[in-house]
């Protein structure tokens, strides 16, 4: 009897969601699809031999790329976390001044919607208020990777500008702004530039 041996590389999909593609230049659909090597015995795969890794496949253009490219966030994701990340700072400024301040809220309500969140009020600035510190600056952080220099000055002024509501700023919000300022990637010395520009232009 004739026995007709082979090899033949066999994928199997692992998950499938939504990425940004680097040659569509957008949001796109893919399947991660993981490969091994197989045996074959009249070309049906017998024997698993070496795994042969995993690849990200855009099932628009079709072109296959290296699971690191799921790191890049899509364009939903960074939609969704510029008014996270405000409502963040708005928090955490809020908390190092007078969180009770009406002048402080209705500051940080105006400029949280400017940023997106149209459904942003008092009630979800008092929600804001009661979360973990590490968990805001999580957020923070998240926005300023998504952001460039010029935008996390101005992400960095508008903090400031909530801070300013209620006066001027006490020691603990001028530590909370710098704090912003560190998360969002600006150097003390960045910060302190537009920390006292945004205090000269409120005079």
């Amino acid at each position: 009897m004739l026995l007709v041996f082979g090899f033949s590389a066999v994928f199997r999909t692992v998950s499938e969601g939504t990425f940004h593609c680097p040659r569509c230049g957008g949001d796109r659909a893919y399947r991660r699809r993981a490969g091994r090597r197989y045996a074959t015995l009249f070309f049906v795969p017998a024997v698993p031999l070496n795994r042969l890794g995993e690849a990200v496949q855009c099932r628009s253009c079709r072109t296959r790329f290296g699971p690191s490219v799921l790191r890049v966030p899509t364009a939903r994701q960074m939609a969704a976390a510029l008014p996270a990340g405000m409502r963040a700072a708005a928090g955490l400024v809020l908390r190092a001044g007078n969180p009770a301040h009406p002048g402080a809220r209705a500051r940080a309500v105006e400029i949280v919607r400017g940023y997106g969140e149209d459904g942003y009020d008092d009630d979800a600035v008092e929600a804001d208020l009661v979360l973990r510190a590490s968990f805001l600056e999580q957020e923070v952080a998240r926005a300023g990777a998504q952001l460039a220099v010029e935008a996390r000055e101005w992400f960095l002024a508008q903090a400031v500008r909530i801070g300013l509501a209620d006066g001027p700023l006490g020691e603990r919000e001028r530590r909370a702004a710098h704090r912003v300022a560190e998360l969002l990637g600006l150097s003390p010395a960045h910060a302190l530039g537009v920390i006292l520009t945004t205090e000269g232009a409120a005079r």
